[in-house]
Formats: structure tokens, C-alpha cells, sequence
């Protein structure tokens, strides 16, 4: 008999092709949909949506209730922001949906985390899981899933895992690669420094693959990074994902103390200002866009048996070829 699985953030990128892989193997799927929008979406794509929300426990129980495992993937993915509401959705949500499931008797829940529980403004190279997480940086986001995983682990009554994907790319994307063509197109984006380190890269097709895995082998309360299995050069991975729209990459630069500075006094002025939206340069932005982040993903190819199942060049052409 197929497992019946809960699925948040269902109508996003990574959970949408979650769903959709779960219901291509045949496995029941409950998504959780906080909209009437959200739940046509997951309704298209097979699952069948119970509307609620990470602040109400109660529609959270409901919805785990006869589920076998759940995969937490909604979160507030966003580089600036006021704290409260990152430790609303990331922090008090996850460990709302642990509850909930261990209430529901879910025997496991699989966590989408990220490399940014580690990103603190310093290069990342080579790190893998025992590197300590960041609760202490300045950047919401990264602070927040920081604590999202340590509530998670607190949780107690089901087994748990943590899947840490890096820079999640590929077709269906809405948020990143759009972003990236709307700055270039309206003349507002720069490589800092140069643009010439060394990244790590996740297609959302492997993401998928390593929330599968982590759901059959990943061992409780631990941790796994996966990734594309090949380091790139930022400035040209990105310039081949902006190509893939018919956009051709910008060779403008900005110096990296100019850039930090400008991250630094845009945040501060944000705080401090009434000004709408976000600072043209967050601190997180400037990091990852700055600094090297490379990630040994050994842990997860020997303990869940991964592989990259999505090649780079794979990727780019399903890119080329997405509808626009």
C-alpha cells in the first residue's frame, strides 16, 4: 500500500514538484492551502488541499490526521524583512506543524531546510553538516531557519529530518529567476566583485529527490545537504540561467566593501525610515552573491543513497524550453 503523505507549501516551487512526484509514484497527498488560489493549485496537481494555515494548529492536526509522513516546505522565503514575521512562519510554523503531526501520529516529517541556517557573512567552503548553525546572524531568513530547525528537533513524539538544498533552481520557478531578469532588464543589477567564486547549486528535480530519500533512509533528528553534485562559478551559472529567458547577462560591477556598505546602510535606513518594500541590497543578498559557498554533500550520497538525478545542462534546457 502506497503511504499517504501531507505536503505544506504545496502551491511553491519545491512542493509543487514534490506533489507532483508523490502522485506520479502513487502515493495519496494532503496539501495544506491557506487561499482559494492555493488550493486550486494543488488540486491541479493531484493532491488534495485542506485549508489552513501555520498559526492554527487545529486545521494543521486536521490536515496530518491518517497521514503517514509530512513534508514541511512552506516557509517565508525572503532576504529582508520585519523579524517577527520570519519567527512567526519559519520558527512558531515549523514547530506548529511538528506538534500537529506528532499529534496526528505521523511517523515522519521531512523539513526543507537550507545552506543559509549557516550564512552569518562569512565564505562557506567545503562545509557539511557539523558545521554550527547561525541563530546569531543578521539576516532573518538565515536566522530563522536556524531556529526552525532547532524547534524542529525539539518536537518530540515522531521521527525527524532535515534536507538542506542550496541556491534551488529550475523550471516552474516564479520568485529567483524572474527577479533576476526583471533586475537586469531595468538596468539594476551588478555583479559584486566580479562575480568570479565558487558556488553550489540544487535543481528543484534533485531537491525532490533528496525529500524522498530523507522520507525511506534519512536517519532521525539528522540533517542532510543536497545538492547538483558540481560546484560553478556563480557569475556564469547565473549568466547561463538568464540566457535561458533570452536575456543577455550585464558585465557592470560594483566593488564588494562599496557593495557591503550599501547592504549595510540600505537595511538601516529601512529600519529606521517609513520606506515601502525592501533596501535595493540586503545583507543576505550581498552575501550570497559575494561569497563562496561550496558544500560536501557526502553525508547524504552514503547515508540516503543520493545522486543528482538532474544533470546542470539537463536543467538549463528544461529551462529553455518552459513555456514563458
Amino acid at each position: 500500500m502506497s503511504a499517504k503523505a501531507l505536503v505544506t507549501g504545496g502551491s511553491g516551487f519545491i512542493g509543487g514538484r514534490l506533489i507532483e512526484s508523490l502522485v506520479a509514484d502513487g502515493h495519496g497527498v494532503r496539501a495544506l492551502a491557506r487561499s482559494r488560489s492555493s488550493a486550486d493549485s494543488v488540486a491541479a496537481l493531484g493532491a488534495e488541499p485542506v485549508r489552513g494555515e501555520l498559526g492554527d494548529p487545529g486545521s494543521l492536526r486536521a490536515a496530518a490526521t491518517g497521514c503517514d509522513v509530512a513534508f514541511h516546505a512552506a516557509a517565508k522565503v525572503e532576504d529582508f524583512g520585519p523579524w517577527e514575521e520570519f519567527e512567526r512562519d519559519n520558527v512558531q510554523g515549523t514547530r506548529n506543524v511538528a506538534e500537529a503531526c506528532a499529534a496526528a501520529g505521523v511517523s515522519r516529517l521531512v523539513h526543507v531546510s537550507t545552506e543559509a541556517v549557516l550564512i552569518a557573512g562569512d565564505p562557506l567552503v567545503g562545509v557539511d553538516e557539523t558545521a554550527p548553525l547561525r541563530t546569531d546572524s543578521r539576516a532573518p531568513y538565515s536566522r530563522s531557519k536556524a531556529l526552525a530547525e532547532r524547534a524542529l528537533l525539539a518536537a518530540s513524539g515522531m521521527d525527524s529530518v532535515i534536507v538542506r538544498p542550496r541556491f534551488v533552481w529550475g523550471a516552474g520557478d516564479l520568485t529567483l529567476l524572474p527577479e533576476m531578469v526583471e533586475m537586469v532588464r531595468s538596468g539594476r543589477f551588478a555583479w559584486i566583485g566580479g562575480g568570479r567564486h565558487l558556488t553550489d547549486t540544487t535543481h528543484v528535480d534533485n531537491v525532490v529527490r533528496g525529500l524522498r530519500l530523507a522520507a525511506d533512509r534519512g536517519r532521525s533528528g539528522e540533517a542532510y545537504f543536497v545538492t547538483d553534485g558540481e560546484r560553478v562559478v556563480f557569475r556564469e551559472f547565473v549568466s547561463d540561467l538568464l540566457r535561458t529567458q533570452g536575456v543577455e547577462p550585464p558585465t557592470r560591477t560594483i566593488p564588494i566593501p562599496v557593495a557591503g556598505v550599501l547592504a549595510a546602510g540600505g537595511e538601516l535606513a529601512w529600519r529606521l525610515l517609513p520606506l515601502g518594500g525592501s533596501p535595493p541590497l540586503s545583507r543576505f543578498a550581498f552575501w550570497v552573491s559575494s561569497q563562496e559557498c561550496t558544500i560536501d554533500i557526502s553525508k547524504a550520497r552514503d547515508e540516503l543513497g543520493y545522486a543528482p538525478s538532474r544533470t546542470r545542462d539537463e536543467g538549463l534546457a528544461g529551462l529553455r524550453e518552459a513555456p514563458a
